[in-house]
Protein backbone atom coordinates (compact mmCIF):
# COMPACT_ATOMS: atom_id res chain seq x y z
CA UNK A 1 0.00 0.00 0.00
CA UNK A 2 2.71 2.46 0.94
CA UNK A 3 4.25 1.99 -2.80
CA UNK A 4 0.56 2.71 -4.07
CA UNK A 5 0.12 5.92 -2.28
CA UNK A 6 3.72 7.27 -3.07
CA UNK A 7 2.66 6.49 -6.84
CA UNK A 8 -0.38 8.76 -6.59
CA UNK A 9 1.23 11.38 -4.45
CA UNK A 10 3.68 11.55 -7.20
CA UNK A 11 0.99 11.46 -9.94
CA UNK A 12 -1.19 14.18 -7.83
CA UNK A 13 2.43 16.44 -8.13
CA UNK A 14 2.79 16.27 -11.77
CA UNK A 15 -0.91 17.25 -12.30
CA UNK A 16 -0.26 20.58 -10.04
CA UNK A 17 3.11 21.38 -11.68
CA UNK A 18 0.64 21.10 -15.18
CA UNK A 19 -2.55 23.29 -13.80
CA UNK A 20 -2.29 24.05 -10.27
CA UNK A 21 -6.09 25.52 -9.86
CA UNK A 22 -7.27 21.87 -11.12
CA UNK A 23 -5.39 18.74 -9.43
CA UNK A 24 -7.10 16.59 -12.02
CA UNK A 25 -8.33 18.14 -15.03
CA UNK A 26 -8.79 15.05 -17.40
CA UNK A 27 -11.82 14.24 -17.91
CA UNK A 28 -11.06 10.59 -17.89
CA UNK A 29 -8.16 8.59 -16.81
CA UNK A 30 -8.64 5.47 -17.77
CA UNK A 31 -10.88 3.88 -20.35
CA UNK A 32 -12.21 0.43 -19.30
CA UNK A 33 -12.84 -1.60 -22.20
CA UNK A 34 -15.05 -4.95 -21.92
CA UNK A 35 -17.87 -7.21 -22.39
CA UNK A 36 -20.90 -6.74 -20.40
CA UNK A 37 -22.43 -10.08 -20.27
CA UNK A 38 -18.21 -11.56 -18.97
CA UNK A 39 -17.08 -8.72 -16.80
CA UNK A 40 -19.61 -6.17 -15.73
CA UNK A 41 -20.48 -7.65 -12.20
CA UNK A 42 -17.24 -8.67 -11.69
CA UNK A 43 -13.76 -7.80 -12.84
CA UNK A 44 -14.68 -4.27 -14.61
CA UNK A 45 -17.15 -3.14 -11.90
CA UNK A 46 -14.89 -3.81 -9.53
CA UNK A 47 -11.88 -2.04 -11.27
CA UNK A 48 -14.07 0.66 -12.26
CA UNK A 49 -15.11 1.08 -8.25
CA UNK A 50 -11.27 0.75 -7.38
CA UNK A 51 -10.03 3.62 -9.24
CA UNK A 52 -13.18 5.26 -7.93
CA UNK A 53 -11.70 5.24 -4.74
CA UNK A 54 -8.22 6.38 -5.48
CA UNK A 55 -9.62 9.42 -6.96
CA UNK A 56 -8.95 8.51 -11.08
CA UNK A 57 -11.54 9.29 -13.47
CA UNK A 58 -12.21 5.82 -15.12
CA UNK A 59 -14.74 5.47 -17.77
CA UNK A 60 -16.95 2.13 -17.36
CA UNK A 61 -19.97 2.58 -20.08
CA UNK A 62 -22.53 0.33 -17.83
CA UNK A 63 -21.70 2.74 -14.92
CA UNK A 64 -20.70 6.23 -16.80
CA UNK A 65 -23.56 6.95 -19.08
CA UNK A 66 -26.75 7.64 -18.12
CA UNK A 67 -30.04 7.71 -20.29
CA UNK A 68 -30.10 9.92 -22.93
CA UNK A 69 -26.59 9.22 -23.30
CA UNK A 70 -25.31 9.04 -26.90
CA UNK A 71 -23.40 5.64 -26.91
CA UNK A 72 -21.05 6.20 -29.51
CA UNK A 73 -20.51 10.12 -28.81
CA UNK A 74 -19.75 9.16 -25.53
CA UNK A 75 -17.14 6.33 -25.60
CA UNK A 76 -15.14 8.45 -28.66
CA UNK A 77 -15.49 11.16 -26.23
CA UNK A 78 -13.87 9.25 -23.45
CA UNK A 79 -11.30 7.72 -25.74
CA UNK A 80 -9.80 10.81 -27.07
CA UNK A 81 -9.60 12.30 -23.46
CA UNK A 82 -8.04 9.28 -21.67
CA UNK A 83 -4.42 8.75 -21.04
CA UNK A 84 -4.95 5.15 -19.98
CA UNK A 85 -6.77 2.39 -21.39
CA UNK A 86 -7.58 -1.40 -20.02
CA UNK A 87 -8.53 -3.95 -22.31
CA UNK A 88 -10.37 -6.60 -20.34
CA UNK A 89 -10.02 -9.58 -22.62
CA UNK A 90 -12.87 -12.11 -21.72
CA UNK A 91 -13.96 -15.82 -23.66
CA UNK A 92 -16.79 -13.07 -25.59
CA UNK A 93 -14.81 -10.03 -26.04
CA UNK A 94 -14.38 -10.97 -29.93
CA UNK A 95 -17.51 -12.10 -30.15
CA UNK A 96 -18.92 -8.30 -29.67
CA UNK A 97 -17.88 -5.61 -32.58
CA UNK A 98 -18.37 -2.80 -30.27
CA UNK A 99 -15.58 -4.12 -28.13
CA UNK A 100 -13.03 -4.79 -31.08
CA UNK A 101 -14.22 -1.17 -32.30
CA UNK A 102 -13.22 0.35 -29.08
CA UNK A 103 -9.81 -1.33 -29.05
CA UNK A 104 -9.33 -0.65 -32.49
CA UNK A 105 -10.07 3.43 -31.63
CA UNK A 106 -7.50 3.05 -28.20
CA UNK A 107 -4.98 1.75 -30.70
CA UNK A 108 -5.46 4.29 -33.35
CA UNK A 109 -5.56 7.44 -31.24
CA UNK A 110 -2.01 5.61 -29.68
CA UNK A 111 -3.30 5.13 -26.14
CA UNK A 112 -1.53 3.41 -23.15
CA UNK A 113 -3.03 -0.13 -23.30
CA UNK A 114 -2.89 -2.65 -20.26
CA UNK A 115 -4.21 -5.84 -21.47
CA UNK A 116 -6.26 -8.02 -18.68
CA UNK A 117 -6.81 -12.10 -19.84
CA UNK A 118 -9.95 -13.14 -18.17
CA UNK A 119 -10.39 -16.37 -18.09
CA UNK A 120 -8.66 -16.20 -21.09
CA UNK A 121 -5.55 -17.06 -22.96
CA UNK A 122 -3.82 -14.26 -25.80
CA UNK A 123 -4.01 -17.21 -28.51
CA UNK A 124 -7.66 -18.05 -28.24
CA UNK A 125 -8.37 -14.27 -29.21
CA UNK A 126 -9.03 -13.72 -32.94
CA UNK A 127 -11.33 -11.67 -34.74
CA UNK A 128 -14.48 -13.11 -36.04
CA UNK A 129 -15.35 -12.00 -40.34
CA UNK A 130 -18.90 -12.49 -40.49
CA UNK A 131 -18.63 -10.61 -44.07
CA UNK A 132 -20.63 -7.88 -43.20
CA UNK A 133 -18.14 -5.50 -42.63
CA UNK A 134 -15.44 -3.92 -45.07
CA UNK A 135 -12.45 -6.22 -45.47
CA UNK A 136 -10.37 -2.91 -44.89
CA UNK A 137 -12.15 -2.54 -41.56
CA UNK A 138 -11.40 -6.02 -40.60
CA UNK A 139 -8.09 -5.81 -41.09
CA UNK A 140 -8.03 -2.53 -38.91
CA UNK A 141 -9.49 -4.74 -36.04
CA UNK A 142 -7.01 -7.64 -36.59
CA UNK A 143 -4.13 -4.97 -36.15
CA UNK A 144 -5.49 -3.56 -32.73
CA UNK A 145 -6.37 -7.03 -31.35
CA UNK A 146 -2.72 -8.69 -32.58
CA UNK A 147 -1.17 -5.27 -30.89
CA UNK A 148 -2.42 -5.99 -27.54
CA UNK A 149 -1.78 -9.32 -27.44
CA UNK A 150 1.58 -8.74 -27.62
CA UNK A 151 1.71 -6.06 -24.97
CA UNK A 152 2.56 -6.98 -21.91
CA UNK A 153 -0.62 -7.16 -19.31
CA UNK A 154 -2.26 -9.67 -16.46
CA UNK A 155 -3.71 -12.33 -16.34
CA UNK A 156 -6.66 -13.44 -14.26
CA UNK A 157 -8.80 -16.51 -12.91
CA UNK A 158 -11.59 -15.33 -11.29
CA UNK A 159 -12.26 -19.05 -10.48
CA UNK A 160 -9.36 -18.89 -8.09
CA UNK A 161 -7.20 -16.16 -8.35
CA UNK A 162 -6.84 -13.68 -5.57
CA UNK A 163 -8.67 -10.96 -6.21
CA UNK A 164 -7.05 -8.15 -3.50
CA UNK A 165 -3.32 -8.86 -5.01
CA UNK A 166 -4.92 -8.39 -8.85
CA UNK A 167 -6.37 -5.05 -7.98
CA UNK A 168 -2.71 -4.24 -6.54
CA UNK A 169 -1.37 -5.05 -9.24
CA UNK A 170 -3.76 -3.25 -11.50
CA UNK A 171 -3.90 -0.32 -9.75
CA UNK A 172 -0.04 0.11 -9.94
CA UNK A 173 0.07 -0.94 -13.42
CA UNK A 174 -2.44 1.93 -14.18
CA UNK A 175 -0.83 4.46 -12.28
CA UNK A 176 2.72 3.62 -13.56
CA UNK A 177 1.42 4.13 -17.28
CA UNK A 178 -0.55 7.57 -15.72
CA UNK A 179 2.46 8.62 -14.33
CA UNK A 180 4.66 8.16 -17.74
CA UNK A 181 2.27 10.03 -19.79
CA UNK A 182 1.95 12.87 -17.44
CA UNK A 183 5.75 13.55 -17.54
CA UNK A 184 5.32 12.72 -21.04
CA UNK A 185 3.00 16.21 -21.33
CA UNK A 186 5.02 18.04 -18.88
CA UNK A 187 8.47 17.34 -20.88
CA UNK A 188 6.37 18.38 -24.22
CA UNK A 189 5.04 21.65 -22.89
CA UNK A 190 8.40 22.69 -20.88
CA UNK A 191 11.51 20.50 -20.99
CA UNK A 192 13.04 21.98 -18.02
CA UNK A 193 9.97 21.51 -15.22
CA UNK A 194 10.82 19.42 -12.71
CA UNK A 195 8.82 16.88 -11.78
CA UNK A 196 7.89 17.27 -8.58
CA UNK A 197 6.65 20.80 -6.46
CA UNK A 198 7.99 21.80 -3.17
CA UNK A 199 8.45 19.56 -0.11
CA UNK A 200 6.17 21.11 1.78
CA UNK A 201 3.52 21.21 -1.04
CA UNK A 202 4.36 17.55 -1.52
CA UNK A 203 3.96 16.80 1.97
CA UNK A 204 -0.18 17.78 2.08
CA UNK A 205 -0.58 15.91 -0.98
CA UNK A 206 0.59 13.03 0.15
CA UNK A 207 -0.97 13.61 3.40
CA UNK A 208 -4.58 14.26 1.49
CA UNK A 209 -3.98 10.86 -0.47
CA UNK A 210 -2.84 8.93 2.66
CA UNK A 211 -6.30 9.39 4.22
CA UNK A 212 -8.15 9.48 1.28
CA UNK A 213 -6.59 5.77 0.81
CA UNK A 214 -7.40 5.56 5.01
CA UNK A 215 -10.64 5.87 4.33
CA UNK A 216 -11.24 3.35 1.36
CA UNK A 217 -9.87 0.50 3.22
CA UNK A 218 -12.03 1.37 6.38
CA UNK A 219 -14.92 1.01 4.16
CA UNK A 220 -18.22 2.62 4.32
CA UNK A 221 -19.36 0.97 8.02
CA UNK A 222 -16.01 2.22 10.05
CA UNK A 223 -16.21 6.19 7.98
CA UNK A 224 -19.97 6.21 9.31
Amino acid sequence: MQRLVASCSKLANTRYVRNPSLPNPNLCDVFISHRRIDTKKTISGLLHDHFTRLHLNSFLDSKSLKPGDRLLFEVNAAIRECSVGIAVFSPRYCDSYFCLHELMRLMENKKRIIPIFCNVKPSELCVKNDRTRPAAEIRRLQLALEEAKYTVGLTFDTSNGDWSEFLTMASDAVIDNLLDVEQGRLRSINPHVQEHICVEQAKELEKGIRTRQHQSDDGPEEKA
